[in-house]
């Protein structure tokens, strides 16, 4: 497939292409370019009106990267139902990290539709709030047919939360946590109980290989055989976090809940993002200090940086949002629309999070517009649900930009996707055309 005369907006330069074509099969984007075609094998330009059935011409509108949600519960709390379709929070135990994403999600949900005719490809969707350890984030695409299909990544990251909503959900059972320091040591203990287990599992694997070797050997001196290691499935989905494989995504909106979201991290030296983060502007001098700070060479490693090495967590980057709401509990009272803008200024990386269904998917951009009209520069908010949403979701390698290798998702608008009155015309996912919204076609 080529696409021709788009201004293509590879979010990898300020200025998009002019008159610019890309090349794309179903596997990634194989060129990007300017002029009226692609030259094939060094000869005349191959495109030439009608002449194939996957040359589009987009007629001067703009492309952009699919567009992507770093934060979103979509599936997981179905349209238009209430109980019957709640399937994000587990309200048993405040630590679940066995619960994954992708066995909750309805995949027939409207939204999923909704959200790629709006342009958005690319979701992080999991578990809600209500628990300090709330289970596994998986990255999905929006247009496939089956949970399955649209996996890019079951576990992109580890869901936790601070604040209000754990201790709600759970004091008025009488069961901890009740305090903000509940919250805490909740979340200290399921990180320590696993550097233990873990270590446990490792001393095990040890025996079992000296064990094996022994026999393979017919060494004189054999040990004994080892006890069988009991797994438990809460811990071994903890590993990846204690090891900085995973970051932990953490949900916090008032300042002293973020601070603390970054001393438990720094404690353990963990990667993490922090989710909401709507005091964020209140600290943003802070946050841009501890940012700094991660970008040491073993920070956010896990437990490969306790033997004496220096240590701390790494922030990966902030979700802000939802920008679109009301001040629904104490801790929103200083929600504000300035909040991405003044975190961006600051230097830090910040995506915009529709938190669906707080926001419906489809007004991802819609989100963006607003934290641009809040003070955020406009280039950073088309970078917010595009190329720094990627990063923070560590997916840049494939997804974020157009340049050659990266996925063949884009969307084609008709206008600044950051105007109410644009329109999206033509969404590509995995190569192959999803939607169409053309008045034309060849």
């Amino acid at each position: 497939m080529i696409i021709y005369n788009a201004e293509v907006y590879t979010m990898e330069q300020e200025q998009p292409i002019h008159n610019g074509y890309v090349v794309l099969d179903r596997e990634k984007i194989i060129e990007v370019g300017e002029g009226f075609g692609w030259k094939k094998d060094g000869g005349q330009s191959a495109i030439r009106k009608g002449e194939e059935k996957d040359y589009i011409d987009a007629n001067g509108a703009r492309l952009y990267p699919g567009f992507i949600d770093a934060h979103s519960h979509l599936g997981l709390f179905d349209d238009g139902l209430s109980d019957e379709g709640c399937d994000g929070n587990e309200i048993v135990s405040p630590i679940s990290p066995d619960l994954r994403a992708i066995d909750g999600i309805h995949n027939a949900d409207p939204c999923f539709q909704e959200a790629y005719e709006a342009g958005v490809t690319l979701v992080a969707t999991g578990p809600g709030s209500a628990n300090i350890i709330g289970g596994q984030f998986a990255l999905l695409r929006t247009y496939e047919r089956t949970v399955d299909r649209a996996i890019v990544d079951p576990y992109i990251a580890m869901k936790a939360a601070l604040g209000e909503n754990p201790k709600m959900c759970y004091a008025k059972e009488n069961k901890s946590p009740q305090t903000r320091m509940g919250n805490a040591a909740l979340l200290r203990g399921v990180l320590t109980e696993t550097i233990e287990y873990y270590e446990k599992k490792q001393q095990s694997e040890e025996k079992w290989a000296e064990y094996h070797r022994a026999f393979l050997e017919n060494a004189e001196d054999k040990p004994d055989r080892p006890d069988i290691f009991e797994k438990d499935m809460e811990l071994e989905a903890m590993i990846p976090v204690i090891l900085g494989e995973k970051p932990l995504k953490i949900h916090a909106h008032r300042q002293d809940d973020i601070l603390t979201a970054i001393r438990v991290a720094n404690e353990f030296n963990l990667k993490y993002t922090l989710d909401h983060c709507t005091e964020g502007h209140l600290i943003a001098d802070v946050l841009r200090e501890e940012y700094d700070a991660g970008q040491a060479e073993n920070r956010g490693k896990g437990i490969h940086a306790l033997a004496g090495v220096p240590a701390g967590g790494k922030m990966m980057g902030i979700i802000v949002g939802p920008v679109i709401g009301e001040r629904c509990k104490p801790e929103l009272r200083n929600m504000t629309l300035a909040t991405a803008g003044i975190l961006a200024k600051a230097g830090l990386p910040v995506s915009i999070m529709t938190d669906h269904p707080e926001v419906p998917e489809q007004y991802l951009p819609l989100s963006a517009a607003l934290a641009k009209k809040g003070g955020m520069p406009s280039q950073m908010a088309i970078e917010a649900i595009t190329k720094t949403a990627a990063e923070i979701l560590g997916v840049s390698d494939r997804y974020g930009t157009i340049s050659s290798g990266k996925a063949p998702d884009l969307v084609l608008v008709d206008g600044d996707p950051l105007t109410l009155e644009s329109r999206v015309k033509l969404v590509i996912g995995n190569g192959r055309i999803v939607f169409d919204h053309r008045a034309e076609r060849l």
